[in-house]
């Protein structure tokens, strides 16, 4: 159980910072093999690296429905009443759920088109289906995050939220003790 929940709290994450690692560790081994005299450049590493971070930000998608991250107007939903916050949210939940999952259905149509051309990259020799089924990962799994936070928040639905300024002051304090006890235990 402790797994599931790890996975479910960190899986986006781990993603991203492999992809973020991948991509750092190719860059810099270009910048060596271009300096170093006798190595031959990398044909390959801005198409990796330029698919590395397409895959990022089809992969962040999910990341920031699950965190609740995405990009909304917070101060108008303070205004608003606990009961009415809490619809309007599930509201935005389903809807994105239902956005993914449109994209989602759609994307199967692309990487089916693109994996029967059988075109493949210029620089990797991959085929592009791989490169493209990150869309499909990516929509899907918004998708079913969408639903999980659409989930939580009717499970939560009688629980008091912090408003965005309060949430803000609670993060502002939570930092202050973690370098605080950083600090400390230092000394």
């Amino acid at each position: 159980m402790k797994a599931i929940k790890w996975l479910d709290d960190h899986f986006e994450e781990v993603l991203l910072v492999i992809l973020l690692v991948l991509i750092s560790v190719v860059s810099l081994l270009q910048v060596v093999f271009k300096k170093v005299p006798g190595l031959t450049p990398l044909t390959w590493s801005d198409e990796f690296a330029r698919y590395m971070w397409i895959w990022t930000v089809f992969l962040s998608l999910p990341y920031t429905i699950r965190k609740g991250s995405m990009l909304r107007v917070s101060i108008l939903m303070d205004l608003l009443p606990q009961a009415l916050h809490k619809v309007v949210n599930i509201l935005v939940d389903l809807v994105n759920a239902a956005c993914m999952a449109v994209l989602g259905y759609f994307c199967i149509d692309v990487v089916s088109g693109v994996m029967a051309s059988g075109e493949t990259s210029t620089a990797m020799v991959w085929p592009m289906w791989i490169v493209y089924s990150v869309m499909l990962i990516g929509y899907w799994l918004g998708c079913f995050r969408a639903l999980q936070m659409a989930v939580i928040h009717v499970m939560h639905f009688n629980e008091r939220e912090l408003t965005t300024i309060e949430q803000t002051i609670q993060d502002a304090a939570d930092e202050a003790a973690m370098a605080k006890g950083e600090k400390g235990g230092n000394e």
